[in-house]
């Protein structure tokens, strides 16, 4: 959007740039018409003044609508040839300022107008030059120069036409190109959240299974009807885990094969720090709270957040310091990933992975939201806001505040 918009301003700006432009080239042209015109043509005073303004002013309608104002010119030039005789020392019936003013307008409607529009006003200013400008009629010898100029004028602009045609058309093209990719972008990391999330809900259901079917040999004095309740647990945890591997096998149909390693959790965030402190990159963290009661799922999301906005970071702001707050509440868990502006001006490598809108969907697939921006230094900030279930909640321990800095760094 703000392409479009940042665009769009320049777009208007060059439209009044060519519309002051366009302006001040018929007050030229007037300027120029009108004291000259007694020169050329057996004009009353009176009249003068309109005379020159139909050879210069139908060059203002050359942005808004050039074949109308072809079609004035034209007319008004073989109005003047035929209706106004030239003085005798002159042999051409219609003034050089108007012919400049054809020369313009004609080659505005090869630019904009249907190519029938575009063939009747060259085949009319041909004629209209061809025949007027001659003496006693005699059309012979360099009058059919004209129509030649003119299909030169009309030729390059039908090539400038067809390249500006070319260019919006490839614009166009990338733009959806674009917009495709996004998508696809987006629905790949969703089937990657997607598969994390089996992950997570698996080891939880597998545990629920192996608790159900160990529970009466772990229990003293379990009776038959306890007995039952557990195995018909079991049976529907084990239901719920193989629906759950058949939507895996649907997910994976892109013959990605199963991880076998276990998901990240909150608490592997602190390893992201470091290895990124190793990498080079200056780098400060504060945790406000416990990490490890922190659901898995939340903490998959926290990883792969604080993976994905430390990478950025060390793509488009090598060398500068990254700070990250993690502050972990009763209800919800905020994460800062903020750095500051770059020294040193990095060329983008590829996407690196899927940015913000991967961001998005990570904490929308936990019931979060993230919102990423520049910051007043100059400076690029990512925060999440992530929630935690009460039940989860209720089981932190009293706040613990950890902070590392670069001096503690051996």
């Amino acid at each position: 959007m703000r392409e479009k918009r940042r665009s769009g301003i320049k777009g208007m700006n060059a439209r009044m740039w060519f519309d002051a432009f366009t302006v001040l080239l018929a007050v030229i042209f007037y300027a120029v018409a009108w004291p000259t015109l007694h020169l050329t043509h057996d004009v009353p005073v009176a009249v003068q003044p309109f005379i020159a303004a139909l050879a210069a002013f139908p060059i203002l309608l050359i942005r808004l609508n050039p074949a109308l104002g072809w079609a004035i010119s034209a007319g008004s030039a073989l109005l003047i040839a035929l209706a106004i005789p030239n003085q005798p020392d002159n042999e051409i019936p219609i003034q050089v300022v108007h012919i400049l003013c054809l020369f313009a307008l004609l080659f505005a409607v090869a630019l904009r107008a249907a190519v029938p529009i575009v063939a009747v006003a060259w085949g009319a200013t041909s004629l209209l030059l061809a025949t007027t400008m001659t003496s006693d009629g005699d059309i012979s010898g360099g009058a059919w120069a004209w129509p030649i100029a003119f299909a030169a004028v009309v030729l390059f602009a039908m090539l400038v036409r067809w390249l500006v045609q070319s260019r919006k058309q490839l614009l166009a093209q990338e733009e959806e190109n674009e917009l495709e990719r996004a998508r696809r972008t987006i629905l790949e990391e969703k089937a990657r959240i997607a598969r994390d999330l089996h992950d997570v809900v698996a080891h939880h259901m597998s545990l629920v299974v192996v608790q159900a079917q160990t529970a009466p040999y772990r229990v003293e004095g379990v009776t038959p009807a306890a007995r039952a309740e557990f195995e018909s647990i079991g049976a529907t945890a084990r239901e719920a885990l193989n629906e759950i591997r058949g939507m895996l096998g649907v997910l994976r149909s892109d013959g990605q094969l199963p991880e076998h390693a276990p998901q990240p959790k909150a608490a592997d965030v602190l390893g992201l720090f470091e290895g990124a402190r190793r990498a080079g990159v200056r780098i400060d963290w504060t945790v406000d709270g416990l990490l490890d009661p922190v659901p898995d799922s939340v903490g998959l999301a926290l990883y792969r957040i604080v993976q994905e906005s430390l990478s950025n970071a060390s793509r488009h702001a090598p060398g500068a310091p990254v700070q990250v707050a993690i502050v972990i509440g009763a209800d919800a868990l905020q994460l800062s990933v903020g750095n500051a502006l770059s020294a040193t001006v990095a060329r983008p490598v590829g996407n690196g992975g899927h940015g913000i809108a991967g961001m998005r969907a990570r904490a929308l697939a936990v019931g979060g939201e993230v919102s990423a921006g520049s910051r007043a230094d100059g400076g690029f900030e990512v925060r999440a806001r992530l929630p935690i279930t009460p039940a989860s909640g209720s089981a932190l321990d009293p706040v613990m505040t950890v902070t590392v800095t670069a001096a503690e760094e051996v």
